[in-house]
């Protein structure tokens, strides 16, 4: 995905987001968005990933994969939920608010991968550049582009994905799930 937001509007999501997380952490609602104020993209439906990181270790993930508000409202709804809501980590506390580190992924449209078998899937997946979204009735999970990062390999991928989904980690190779692609602009605090 080519760069879309300027440095400006990446500033103002990572300003957002961390007035979003001091108000929530201090059991006060963030304050209202003038969407005025904001640039036409962020004015725009958009969905986020907002990504909390405590010395580089993950401390609250949460986001949209489908837009269905306007993006700077997006990011702000996900910075409190990534601080709060995150059922992985007990909620972000007032101390740890210097420590955390805040990354923004905005998300292009989802696109259904179509593939005859496990091989095409594989040969389909583009490390590092597409998220995957997977899916097998009301189950689903995701991994960010960003995870390739940890786990490159594409089988161990899908499999990690299917645990995440609450599933047997070769459910892909016993069954044909709907499969989603999708790539991020991604910018987080220095």
């Amino acid at each position: 995905m080519t760069d879309r937001l300027s440095d400006t509007d990446k500033a103002k999501l990572l300003k957002v987001a961390r007035e979003a997380i001091i108000s929530a952490v201090s059991g006060k609602l963030p304050d209202p968005i003038d969407l005025k104020k904001f640039s036409k993209e962020l004015q725009a439906d958009g969905a986020s990933f907002v990504t909390l990181t405590n010395k580089g270790k993950l401390r609250g993930c949460i986001g949209a994969l489908e837009a269905y508000q306007p993006l700077a409202l997006d990011v702000q709804e996900h910075a409190v939920a990534a601080a709060l809501e995150d059922y992985r980590f007990n909620p972000v506390s007032a101390d740890e608010i210097a420590l955390i580190k805040i990354e923004i992924s905005w998300l292009t449209p989802l696109n259904k991968l179509d593939y005859s078998d496990n091989k095409d899937l594989i040969g389909k997946l583009r490390p590092g550049v597409d998220g995957v979204l997977i899916k097998d009735g009301s189950r689903r999970a995701t991994f960010l582009p960003q995870v390739w990062g940890q786990i490159s390999n594409c089988e161990e991928f899908l499999s990690h994905l299917c645990m995440k989904m609450g599933a047997q980690s070769d459910l892909w190779q016993q069954k044909q799930l709907d499969v989603f692609i999708y790539q991020v602009e991604e910018f987080k605090e220095d």
